[in-house]
């Protein structure tokens, strides 16, 4: 084997040096691409609802609608951005979720509803999860375009139309009465890709709304909704129910005659003289039990139930709007005429409720508000709904989300628990907690930049200077311009 010898040249070590530092250059240009965050945010107080504490002096990258990093401020120089955001003496809190809201109305009012989508972002509410509506293949087109940014508004989850009896109360839901009927129901679910099974309570019996939980179960639904009294809630849950919306069926599931009760409501069931709802609403409250509540509380966290209060909208749609005057309602002129010709069907009850009727209201209010704390200590998921939407009155967008957890925080909550129903608790029901709900690394950058601490005050949700959603930055000013757009 012969042995090649090279001879140095003092040449050969000048273009050595020079294409390590070539090779160097291009290397560091590359890391450098390859690190270059769309925003940095420096000075960040993150507001970690999940551990009830303001972790300071952050440093957060953001890639598109994701949070690529979060890091020591001191470390900022290794951090290259097309934009640098100075959030000194702000909170950085997860992008809100109201998750009871409502699309309707029908063909003429698709473009009254679409005109709502930015007010949710203006209170910081970042996701949604629609519970049921006529105009679904509408609100199927905006998530998809709100997902593409080609469409401003929130994050969209939908149930599609509600499942009902025949003769149903609400426009477009599907109506069933038989087996066959709830089967072929869900078959249209399926065939629109709807996020979970929406059941409502109007016209359904007993049978067929079980037969629906049954069949949505086995096919892998989360199933949430309304509860006709001819059933036990926990007839419900055993057969499969993942969630119930408002507190008409928990109050109900309290009281020691509930058995009783519910063999009355089915026997009236399908008579002239059906017990409705108001009528029922005495004998719960005088037989509400405070035992069976928190063995009721217990069961439903192991079976990891969750529950959509919607505390306000009975405060301002059932209680109030018989007394309230709301021509003067800041947020009245950006909701469309069309949205405020449906609220006169609930003015025109409220006008009528008598005042033993409103009593029994105000009764249900202050005990399902006081329960809240107490299904929350016990560990069941509790979520933050506003049922904001047409036909329920001067309900609005972001807002009354915002009204939602300042109740929570009334009934008992600390602010970080009630932060937690519009932040976390919804992520988890909706099956993406790995993604949704807290400020960390790979976890979606939808977040609000508050002027104070929520962990202090839940007013300082009101006190929005930023909102980040689907990857897109809205200042103050560009806040401001999505009210301006959608003002009549």
């Amino acid at each position: 084997m012969s042995i090649v010898h090279f001879q140095y040249h003092p040449k050969m070590k000048k273009i050595l040096l020079c294409f390590i530092a070539f090779c160097v250059i291009c290397v560091s240009c590359l890391q450098a691409q390859k690190n270059k965050y769309t925003i940095v945010i420096t000075n960040a107080n993150i507001v970690d609802v999940a551990n009830n504490k303001i972790i300071p002096h952050q440093l957060l990258a953001i890639s598109g609608n994701t949070i690529a990093a979060v890091d020591e401020v001191s470390k900022v120089n290794l951090y290259k951005a097309d934009r640098y955001i100075d959030a000194k003496n702000h909170y950085i809190l997860p992008g809100l979720w109201d998750m009871h809201i409502h699309f309707r109305g029908g063909d003429s009012l698709i473009e009254a509803n679409k005109k709502l989508l930015p007010l949710f972002l203006v209170y910081g509410v970042t996701t949604v999860r629609e519970c049921g509506g006529d105009i679904t293949a509408t609100v199927l087109t905006w998530k998809k375009q709100i997902q593409q940014g080609v469409l401003v508004g929130p994050n969209i989850f939908t149930s599609g139309p509600k499942i009902d009896g025949p003769k149903a109360y609400w426009g477009g839901s599907l109506e069933v009465e038989t087996p066959e009927q709830v089967s072929k129901a869900l078959d249209s679910l399926q065939k629109l890709n709807v996020d979970f099974v929406k059941v409502y309570d109007s016209k359904i019996s007993r049978e067929a709304y079980l037969e629906v939980i049954s069949q949505a179960h086995q096919r892998g639904w989360k199933i949430t909704g309304h509860m006709p009294f001819t059933v036990k809630l926990t007839e419900g849950v055993e057969r499969g129910m993942g969630g119930s919306e408002h507190m008409f069926n928990v109050y109900k599931a309290c009281s020691s005659q509930e058995d009783s009760l519910t063999n009355l409501i089915q026997q009236r069931f399908r008579t002239d003289k059906p017990i409705g709802f108001y009528a029922a609403l005495p004998y719960f409250y005088d037989s509400y039990d405070e035992n069976k509540a928190k063995e009721l509380f217990k069961y439903l966290a192991q079976k990891k139930f969750t529950i959509t209060p919607t505390l306000y909208v009975v405060q301002n749609d059932l209680l109030d709007l018989k007394y309230q005057d709301h021509s003067t309602d800041s947020l009245l002129s950006y909701t469309d005429p069309k949205i405020q010709a449906t609220y006169q069907l609930r003015i025109n009850i409220a006008k009528k409720q008598s005042d033993e009727m409103n009593e029994g209201l105000k009764k249900f209010a202050i005990k399902t508000n006081a329960m809240v704390p107490q299904m929350y200590a016990a560990g069941v998921n509790i979520l933050a709904g506003s049922d904001c939407g047409a036909f329920n009155s001067f309900m609005y967008p972001g807002e009354s989300l915002h009204e939602e957890l300042k109740l929570m925080v009334a009934s008992g909550l600390t602010p970080s628990q009630a932060l937690q129903t519009a932040t976390i608790n919804g992520a988890k029901f909706m099956g993406d907690a790995d993604f949704y709900g807290s400020i960390q690394k790979g976890k979606s950058s939808d977040m609000v930049l508050l002027d104070a601490d929520p962990l202090r005050d839940i007013q300082a949700i009101d006190q929005i200077d930023m909102v980040f959603s689907n990857g897109i930055l809205y200042t103050r000013s560009d806040l401001n311009n999505l009210l301006r757009s959608i003002k009549h």
